[in-house]
């Protein structure tokens, strides 16, 4: 087989695995990273690059595995685009948290975001009650979007930090 070809299939294979696990194992944490994720994502690029490119650590090697996955990534979202029915496969919907100063508990524990961190988020909105909200959302990206319920409406925008237990405690 062509050694180029082989690297092609490799790269194609090793993208679309990432693509599948974090779809499953969520990337709303993707929207800030911490210290483990950042480790997280440098070590899973160290140990899937040689699944990508074999034995050939040639420039030419290295920059057809980078060729691959631009143009998967390329045509992935240019398919999204194109199509409903993949893009909400490939995204989350958003979610409605609170609408009129009612928090929905179901959605909050679906998405595992406990009341502190809500409560944050609209402290970092300049909003003291949940009463005083509202809408808030989690938006696709992950990062929780508030609107007042005041008069003169304003609306903020929270970045989602995710927290290991260790350092809540």
């Amino acid at each position: 087989m062509n050694e180029y070809f082989d690297i092609i299939i490799r790269s194609a294979s090793v993208y679309l695995f990432m693509l599948v696990a974090l779809r499953i194992f969520g990337k709303k944490e993707l929207s800030q990273l911490n210290t483990a994720d950042v480790i997280l994502i440098l070590l899973i690029s160290n140990s899937v690059q040689n699944a990508m490119v074999g034995n050939n650590t040639s420039l030419w090697g290295g920059l057809a595995a980078a060729i691959v996955l631009f143009a998967i990534n390329f045509g992935l979202k240019k398919l999204m685009y194109k199509s409903k029915i993949f893009s909400d496969f490939m995204q989350e919907k958003p979610g409605i948290l609170i609408h009129d100063g009612n928090l929905d508990f179901e959605i909050l524990s679906k998405l595992n975001i406990t009341s502190d961190e809500l409560k944050e988020a609209i402290r970092e909105h300049g909003i003291e009650h949940f009463s005083d909200v509202k809408l808030a959302m989690m938006e696709i990206d992950g990062n929780i979007s508030i609107i007042s319920g005041e008069k003169n409406l304003r609306q903020t925008h929270y970045k989602r930090l995710k927290r290991s237990k260790k350092t809540m405690g």
